[in-house]
């Protein structure tokens, strides 16, 4: 079997306070279908992406970004006006017992991928109670709700969770 090969893309994560455009460089393997990717980590800022999902880009349509196939992996973005090394420290064991992975790490952010099937309730928990000992610090979804109002569910997981 051929090895994917990698590559990083320049994904739209919305607009800073200037109104200029922001971009995350994403890990990606490149597919045999043209303009489809797997991403090799979850990207800490572009919402509505995970780990191991399978994306399409438009070429004409550059900031077009399509989930062609879900993972099934939920996207979880921590982030801390502190230095976030002690949290980090103590917050990724934790995740690592659901077989969830840390994916990036920054001064003040963490992105984390860890599969839905183990519950959103399981999972809110597990996030939850790691913000209560750092309270500069906070947690967010980064797949779950629809991007553009920020509160209605997406609901892809539908078909992942209580899957034999």
């Amino acid at each position: 079997m051929k090895q994917a090969e990698q590559a990083l893309l320049q994904l739209p994560a919305g607009y800073d306070n200037e109104g200029q455009k922001v971009l995350e460089k994403v890990e990606v393997y490149m597919l045999e279908q043209a303009d489809h990717y797997e991403l090799k980590k979850t990207p800490l800022l572009v919402r509505g992406l995970a780990k191991g999902d399978i994306i399409s880009i438009d070429q004409q349509k550059v900031d077009k970004i399509v989930v062609v196939k879900h993972s099934g992996n939920l996207a979880v973005r921590v982030f801390r006006k502190s230095d976030i090394e002690l949290l980090e420290s103590n917050l990724t064991p934790q995740v690592e017992m659901h077989d969830g992975a840390l994916d990036i790490k920054t001064d003040r952010a963490l992105s984390y991928s860890i599969h839905v099937n183990l519950g959103f309730s399981a999972i809110e928990a597990l996030f939850d109670n790691a913000m209560t000992a750092y309270p500069d610090s906070v947690w967010y979804y980064g797949n779950v709700y629809d991007p553009t109002d920020g509160v209605t569910p997406l609901n892809w997981w539908d078909s992942f969770i209580n899957q034999v």
